[in-house]
């Protein structure tokens, strides 16, 4: 029979007799089908209240600082015993984080930045530092900040929403720093396109706003020190925590879906007819403060938590990723707080005892371990705890596009799944119009001796399903070969 591949996942449009699929979860696309998806490991202690941002600075001996923050303290984690000591300022609590807010933060040279508006931007200096402090200069409390080139810029500002404001030329914790007119620190304020949203940096700006996208570019020995060009009009960012700056590629979500921009270029839809009404659909628009990107800096993808319409306060339930050099979308199903990507630290002989009780009690393997190692993508848990996604394969589901004959009723005999895992569920879902709702079918336990899902099913239209439990060990899915004859045009 001939091999029927488990097609791109794309819940926005009709699947019947395409190479698409509308069941796709918990699992990772590959060039020949899917993969596993690892579940989540704890990796530090608890913070003492929900995740409200998170970072990691690579300090001058190529150690790692992680930071993290709550509703009104900021954290650093000991990289011995991975709990988190208060490093706020003088011990005290901040004013609370709006309830739709994160702490954002920023690294230059060795100075930490953490910032939220309802608050005077903090600084931590990785060299001498015991607690964060005031940054010098008055710089204007703001909800976002970045790097671009050689300055730190914010936007967001609670004094002037419409406004971003930079520091002086490689002077961003001087009396000057914020000073317009003084090494080039300035501000501008946009005329037009709404609030701002934020800025993604890089060797020059993208600023979101509510109905626009502009770039920055600095513009050396210029009296207006950065060029500021719209690249989109009627376009902007839906949602602020949902740009992701990935290697030299932004990806944002705006009010018309998923986008990515490539250097030099102008925005390009990715989601449409594919997720975008889906994913807008299952949105939480009350708690756009976790619909959240990051990159995954070890491949090609990036990822957007968000919390569904029907999930717990606080939490988002579902990651919805996207692989840049396959150009698809996946779905995970997975509940936490804060989505990152971060550099785990380090682990000696003298920690081990800190982790766990025992060797055998460890979540992560000890290969896992280095001095410092590349980022990766991770999250604070549903229990504050900082984590990876490294542990047994998560339950993975994968099933294809509705198929049919036509008028012509088929008689379904079972399928052989292609795949390398040694335990697997077959099901053929099915339904005699394209107007009646799809009747699951009982799961059946994989033939060893054959490697077929034998079932019986008389239908007219038929989708086929196969389940792997958690925790079993596989690399690859690619499809199915259906064992298929018809059966009359009743």
């Amino acid at each position: 029979m001939p091999l029927v591949q488990y097609g791109e996942w794309k819940p926005d449009t009709s699947d019947y007799e395409s190479t698409t699929s509308h069941n796709i979860l918990n699992v990772l696309p590959r060039g020949d089908g899917y993969g596993p998806f690892p579940d989540f490991t704890v990796y530090s202690a608890a913070l003492p209240a929900a995740c409200r941002g998170g970072f990691y600075a690579l300090k001058s001996d190529g150690s790692i600082a992680t930071f993290a923050g709550t509703a009104d303290r900021l954290y650093l984690m000991d990289n011995t015993t991975f709990a988190w000591a208060d490093v706020s300022k003088g011990g005290n609590t901040y004013s609370a984080l709006s309830a739709t807010s994160q702490w954002r933060f920023a690294q230059f040279n060795n100075l930490v930045f953490a910032t939220q508006a309802n608050d005077v931007l903090q600084v931590f200096d990785l060299t001498s530092s015991t607690e964060f402090d005031d940054a010098a200069g008055s710089p204007p409390q703001a909800a976002y900040i970045d790097v671009v080139g050689r300055f730190l810029v914010l936007s967001g500002l609670l004094s002037n929403v419409y406004r971003i404001q930079w520091s002086g030329l490689n002077d961003v914790n001087s009396s000057n720093s914020w000073t317009p007119g003084v090494n080039s620190s300035d501000y501008q304020d946009l005329p037009d396109g709404g609030i701002v949203r934020g800025v993604a940096g890089g060797e020059y700006g993208t600023i979101f706003q509510d109905q626009a996208i502009r770039r920055m570019t600095f513009a050396p020995g210029s009296a207006v020190i950065f060029q500021i060009e719209r690249i989109a009009q009627d376009m902007g960012c839906y949602a602020p925590y949902s740009i992701i700056r990935a290697a030299d590629k932004i990806f944002f979500y705006s009010a018309k879906g998923f986008y990515k921009i490539e250097p030099g270029s102008l925005p390009v839809q990715i989601g449409r007819e594919r997720v975008d009404r889906t994913f807008f659909e299952d949105l939480d628009k009350s708690s756009l403060q976790l619909f959240m990107g990051a990159s995954d800096p070890r491949g090609t993808r990036v990822y957007w938590a968000y919390k569904s319409v029907n999930s717990e306060a606080g939490l988002y339930d579902t990651i919805i990723g996207y692989d840049s050099a396959l150009d698809r979308f996946f779905q995970v199903m997975m509940s936490g707080e804060y989505l990152l990507g971060i550099s785990q630290t380090g682990l000696t002989l003298e920690s081990l005892d800190a982790i766990s009780a025992s060797l055998d009690a460890l979540t992560s393997s000890l290969d896992s371990y280095a001095t410092s190692v590349t980022p990766e993508i991770s999250q604070f848990g549903p229990d504050h705890r900082l984590g990876f996604f490294r542990g047994a394969n998560l339950e993975a589901t994968v099933e294809g596009g509705e198929q049919g004959t036509d008028a012509q009723r088929i008689f379904i005999r079972g399928f052989r799944p292609i795949t390398d895992a040694p335990t697997l569920y077959g099901s053929v879902s099915s339904r005699d119009t394209q107007q009646a709702t799809p009747t699951p079918g009982t799961e059946v336990l994989i033939n060893p001796r054959t490697g077929r899902c034998d079932l019986r099913r008389e239908t007219r239209y038929a989708r086929f399903k196969s389940r792997v439990p958690a925790g079993t060990k596989w690399s690859f899915i690619a499809g199915y070969e259906p064992d298929v004859i018809t059966a009359g045009t009743l």
